[in-house]
This record gives C-alpha cells, sequence and structure tokens, in this order.
C-alpha cells in the first residue's frame, strides 16, 4: 500500500497530464527513489491509479533499464556499454569493479552498499569509459580512480 504522501504526488502527476498512461514511468522513478525498488506489490498498487493492467505495467517497468524490480543496494553503480566505452577500454576498470566489490554485473555487495549494472550508454563519449553512481558520472576511469570513488563512498555510509 502506497503512503498518503506516494499517493498525492502520483495522483498530482496524473492531473498534470493527459492521460494517466502518461505517468508510468515517472510515477515508477518516483516508487523506486521512495522505495529503493519497484515491487511487485507496487505495481499492483499503481496499475488501477493509472488504469492499466498489472502486465501492462510491467512491460513498461522491464522495458526501462533504469526501473528496478528487486532490491539493489544503496549505491547502483551503471557501467557505460556503448561502442565508444568499449573502444575506449571499458573491460580493464569493469574488471577492476569486479574484483574491488566482489560482485558480477546484476549482482549486490554483501553490504548492500553496491549494485554493479550495465546500461547501454550514458551519452559522456567524452569521457570514456565511464560509469554513473547514483546521478554522478565519472570517467574517464582508471582503476586508480576507481578505487578512490568507491572510498569515498564507502566513507560517506560510515
Amino acid at each position: 500500500m502506497f503512503s498518503r504522501e506516494e499517493i498525492e504526488t502520483i495522483e498530482a502527476a496524473i492531473q498534470r497530464e493527459e492521460t494517466p498512461r502518461s505517468v508510468s514511468i515517472a510515477a515508477m522513478r518516483f516508487i523506486q527513489k521512495q522505495r529503493g525498488y519497484v515491487s511487485d506489490q507496487s505495481l499492483a498498487d499503481l496499475a488501477p491509479m493509472l488504469g492499466m493492467s498489472v502486465s501492462g505495467l510491467e512491460s513498461v517497468a522491464t522495458f526501462y533499464s533504469l526501473i528496478f524490480r528487486k532490491p539493489v543496494g544503496r549505491h547502483v553503480i551503471l557501467v557505460c556499454d556503448s561502442v565508444s566505452c568499449w573502444i575506449l577500454g571499458r573491460e580493464r576498470p569493469l574488471d577492476h569493479l569486479r574484483r574491488r566489490l566482489g560482485v558480477d554485473l546484476g549482482q549486490t555487495t554483501a553490504d548492500d552498499l553496491f549494485t554493479l549494472l550495465a546500461i547501454p550508454c550514458l551519452g559522456a563519449c567524452d569521457r570514456a569509459p565511464a560509469m554513473l553512481i547514483d546521478e554522478t558520472l565519472y570517467g574517464p576511469l582508471t582503476p586508480e580512480s576507481i578505487d578512490e570513488i568507491l572510498s569515498s563512498y564507502r566513507e560517506l555510509d560510515r
């Protein structure tokens, strides 16, 4: 069940749009920001508000790669998977991230601090190879810069 604040925020967004369905991605992003991810129950609660079926809403959620359908770490690391990042050496920083975090793509660290995911493109070819942690873009990445970045997040969460 959504909180009163969540319901009011979603309903206000619906009022600003031509059709309730237009709010589907924004509503799921809002729910995710509040709860960390979009659960099956959240989809079931949201679907009638938007006049959609749960399966229809699920198809939107699974198409949009930034809607997380299972719990993620406190910080989500999105590693760019674009051609530019590949050409400019994406594998070396990705391998370093895997080793430092002890996880592979799609996994969350044992302390729930980081989730490591690939994303098709960050639109940061000028900073390739690049990654995004939460809403902060980093690049070009080196093993040394990755160590500094990860340390800063670990210090923030102490």
